[in-house]
């Protein structure tokens, strides 16, 4: 029986030789977000069919699934609209997202070396241990990201390394060869080795880098939904039955693609937001208020408003608390970039944003 192994523990050297002692006995692994509550784990863990867990302290039985021959991974989605799915990615979407990846940062065994400092219970994370894996490139771990051991790092020989914008803010980037950041949406400038990308935990990580395409991957955009065709797409959420790899996904995310067929998300599909009968991206507002410099953090939502449905309303903490900030001078210095409608009404003032463990703001809790 090939089983579904928990490994419930950080990223580290012993997270890596239990996940390749589970892989050479042909099980799949599950790695467990070490920020949930423990009895959160123990649902998730009954929940998926997990037959073993194994922490760094112990390893205890229970009565589990059988996976497929080739399943791999099962990853967690965040559960940010909804219970968690068990997202199942192959050997085959592993190695495939590995070896584009690879190709495109132009990867040598004998030069780099990944640090893998982000969560290992999400794709990003555990897929900078597969690239090092299927590479032959030599991999450094940190259980979690510290600003000053990231840099250590990148002094004493990691040249790659995956990381959250908020991170990206706290280091210098010049330590790196190549830093990818993903998992929320990117600034608008960036230092030259750092390549903002797209992709989900159901596509086997970035799939676009810079808004470009990956090798073999394809993407269309069907009544604005973003919808892709890879060989790195998982086979199945546990339960359902196993998919064509050569089928398309729709990503419910939002997008189009400019002339030069450069990939630009605008958000998930219900994200959008509908005021006076016209359709709202946040996403794109968000992005002409970077340029502003008023705010540490905003998100932009829509407000129920009697008379326009949703009013525009841009959610922030002020780069200066003691200044006040004035709609109407948002409005006047945003009217050459965006639309009347698009123009944000409101303000709030928040201390912080709901955020998950990879710093995506969770616009349900805003």
């Amino acid at each position: 029986m090939r089983k579904l192994i928990a490994l419930d523990m950080d990223g580290c050297d012993f997270f890596v030789s239990k996940l390749l002692e589970a892989w050479d006995k042909g099980h799949s692994v599950f790695p467990l977000d070490q920020r949930l509550p423990q009895v959160k784990k123990e649902h998730l863990v009954n929940t998926f069919g997990a037959s073993e867990v194994i922490s760094e302290k112990e390893t205890y039985k229970t009565k589990g699934i059988s996976m497929e021959p080739d399943d791999a991974l099962v990853i967690a989605t965040s559960g940010t609209t909804g219970n968690p799915k068990g997202v199942v990615l192959t050997h085959t979407a592993l190695q495939s997202s590995s070896k584009i990846t690879s190709s495109q940062l132009d990867v040598q065994n004998s030069l780099d070396e990944w640090l893998c400092c982000i969560p290992v219970s999400h794709i990003g994370g555990f897929s900078v241990i597969t690239r090092a894996l299927h590479s032959g490139v030599s991999l450094k771990m940190q259980r979690r990201f510290d600003a000053a051991s990231c840099e250590e790092a990148g002094r004493n020989g990691s040249t790659l390394v995956s990381l959250v914008p908020t991170a990206l803010g706290r280091i210098d980037p010049s330590m790196f060869r190549k830093i990818l950041i993903g998992g929320a949406a990117a600034p608008q400038t960036l230092p030259g080795n750092v390549v903002a990308t797209y992709g989900l935990t159901e596509t086997g990580s970035g799939i676009v880098y810079n808004g470009a395409t990956l090798p073999e991957v394809k993407i269309e955009i069907r009544d604005g939904e973003i919808v892709v065709q890879s060989p790195t797409l998982f086979s199945r959420y546990l339960g359902d039955e196993p998919q064509n790899s050569e089928q398309w996904f729709a990503t419910g995310d939002a997008g189009f693609l400019q002339d030069d067929q450069r990939l630009v998300v605008t958000g998930r599909l219900d994200d959008a937001i509908i005021t006076g009968g016209e359709k709202v991206w946040p996403v794109l507002i968000e992005r002409e208020l970077d340029s502003l410099g008023l705010f540490s953090e905003h998100v932009v939502v829509g407000r129920h408003d009697q008379e326009w449905g949703q009013a525009v309303t841009i959610v922030c903490v002020p780069e200066n608390p003691e200044k006040s900030i004035d709609i109407s001078d948002i409005r006047a210095q945003l009217r050459e970039s965006l639309p009347n409608y698009a123009l944000p009404k409101a303000i709030e003032v928040v201390d912080e944003l709901p955020r998950n463990a990879m710093g995506k703001v969770l616009r349900r809790l805003v």
